[in-house]
């Protein structure tokens, strides 16, 4: 059955929320109080509804700009990472304030899109991430533009929101920007345009409608959000793009209300996922694990333990897929490994507790996390 507005985020546990440099920054006339704190309360109301929340924000260019009275965006690369370094510690201790006015801590994140494209990172950035919302805490992600220059000449946050949402594996990616939602044309040049309230993720139709850029001060526009949509269906997140500025926007998808565009994910989470680990065709390693193992992974659906592991085969790195298999050589499940090959195999029939002491750190506890495992058998 196709899910609408009313139960898809009023059943989501786990949101990406974006928001644009123009509603940050009140169109660059600085950070804009009053909104993000706004947000940072129906922020702090989801959490204490039992939600999994982090927020993506824009802004450190815009308010470096401001703080250091440039009133156009540079074009150097220089100047705009050294407005992002500015910019950052405004943004930062802004959202840390609102937060904690409403109860709820909060962690500044800054990602590259190289750290979600190399795997060992990828699952570094995921298990803290992960770890933060366990805590009850509150992530705020921001590219690290002082560092990089990917994004600042090529991409925009829309495309990072989506990429955390694929991260952590979210039901749902909320878009807050400057527009009502996606329209059938420009509405600031077509008086007949109308607003679109519910697609599908990756429906070639909606690009041809988005148009082009969008503000001076941010590298978005439509285009970047229906883009970044297409992205998050790819693990299963669907996503709403709506007014920053729309009265409990946040509090009022969860409850179920239509408001903005509503892009749907053709496929649910978990098989978004079994998909992702069924695509490696190519195997870079195993590992063969006992019989009590195999009936934890299989029938409890818990994770796998180094205590469980009898041999491990080929040679892989943190965070690569590799099979695992029951005495007999059949494949039961595939995970992404925490350890790589060299220290699997030294961890191969130790406790847990033991980990430490044999390679000097711990990484995880786990060889395989059940989040990152798919069975390859039914139970």
């Amino acid at each position: 059955m196709t899910q609408t507005s009313s139960t898809l985020l009023r059943d989501a546990r786990r949101i990406v929320v974006k928001v644009g440099s123009s509603l940050v920054t009140n169109e660059g006339r600085g950070l804009d109080e009053q909104a993000i704190g706004e947000w940072c309360r129906q922020l702090s109301a989801l959490v204490r509804d039992g939600r999994e929340v982090i927020m993506v924000s824009s802004g450190a260019i815009a308010e470096g700009m401001k703080r250091l009275g440039w009133t156009t965006r540079p074009h150097e690369l220089h100047e705009l990472q050294a407005a992002a370094a500015v910019g950052q510690m405004g943004l930062a201790q802004m959202y840390e304030t609102k937060l904690r006015e409403n109860g709820l801590g909060s962690a500044q994140v800054l990602l590259t899109h190289a750290d979600l494209a190399d795997r060992e990172r990828y699952l570094n950035a995921r298990s803290t991430l992960l770890t933060l919302l366990a805590h009850g805490v509150l992530p705020v992600i921001n590219e690290n533009d002082t560092v990089v220059n990917d994004e600042i000449k090529f991409g925009d946050n829309d495309t990072l929101g989506a990429l955390v949402a694929n991260l952590v594996e979210a039901d749902a990616l909320v878009i807050l920007t400057d527009q009502k939602g996606l329209f059938t044309a420009d509405p600031r040049k077509d008086p007949s345009a109308q607003l679109v309230h519910q697609a599908r993720a990756g429906d070639a139709k909606l690009e041809d409608m988005a148009g082009g850029a969008g503000s001076s001060l941010g590298k978005g526009g439509m285009i970047t959000k229906i883009l970044a949509a297409k992205r998050a269906a790819g693990s299963g997140a669907s996503t709403v793009i709506a007014w920053g500025r729309e009265p409990d926007a946040l509090l009022r998808l969860t409850q179920g209300q239509a408001i903005g565009t509503l892009l749907i994910a053709p496929t649910h989470k978990q098989q978004a996922r079994k998909q992702w680990m069924a695509d490696h065709l190519q195997l870079r390693g195993a590992l063969t694990i006992d019989a009590g193992a195999v009936d934890k992974v299989l029938r409890e659906g818990k994770s796998l333990l180094p205590i469980g592991v009898i041999a491990v085969e080929g040679d892989f790195s943190r965070g690569e897929v590799i099979a695992i298999r029951d005495a007999q050589g059949h494949e039961i499940a595939r995970g992404l490994s925490n350890y790589a090959s060299a220290e699997a195999r030294l961890l191969c029939r130790k406790a847990s507790g033991e980990i430490e002491k044999l390679l000097g750190y711990i990484a995880e506890p786990e060889m395989v996390h059940r989040d990152n495992l798919v069975l390859s058998q039914k139970p």
